[in-house]
């Protein structure tokens, strides 16, 4: 689609009376440049997805610049203008997102058809669990299992053992040193 000299000077008063705050008129010219400008996208030969995410992004930039519009000049120069622009910032932003991608070969990766570790039942695990709280004080393994295995707060272990929570704090840590060791 061609955009004739008629057809530039109109859009120019569009935009002239848009810029005056006519809403209705810039919602005319906008409905009107957006078959030049998919027109122009596609002719760059821009993918669809591409062209259309074009058009919006100068469209965008028509609205955040519409000030800089000069009435005493032609209109399509100024908004080939900006569509390059965007052009452009659109071509550099897939060019930068491609040389960060690296492409793999699915062919390369490999799976073992058994895990590599063995997953413990859980029935190894509560007899390792109750084999390493034995280590501790009573009252370490007390305060160890309400507030890491049953969930309980501070406050609420607190309450339940009689414990201020200053006390219960050291007791939980020492425990848990003692459990790494």
């Amino acid at each position: 689609m061609r955009a004739s000299k008629d057809q530039d000077r109109a859009w120019g008063a569009l935009m002239r009376l848009a810029q005056q705050g006519d809403e209705a008129a810039y919602a005319r010219l906008l409905g009107e440049i957006v078959p030049l400008l998919k027109a122009v996208a596609l002719k760059r030969r821009c993918p669809s997805d591409m062209a259309e995410d074009l058009v919006q992004d100068t469209l965008l930039s028509v609205h955040s610049a519409r000030h800089t519009f000069d009435p005493t000049r032609d209109f399509l120069p100024w908004l080939m203008a900006i569509f390059r622009y965007r052009l452009m910032d659109r071509l550099r932003g897939d060019y930068r997102q491609k040389a960060r991608e690296i492409v793999t070969d699915p062919q390369s990766e490999t799976f073992l058809s058994h895990p590599a570790n063995k997953v413990p039942d859980r029935l190894e695990q509560a007899e390792e669990l109750a084999r390493a709280l034995e280590v501790l004080s009573p009252g370490q393994r007390r305060a160890l299992e309400l507030m890491k295995l049953e969930g309980l707060s501070l406050k609420e272990t607190s309450a339940l053992t009689g414990t201020s929570i200053a006390t219960l704090k050291v007791t939980v840590h020492r425990a848990m040193q003692k459990l790494r060791k």
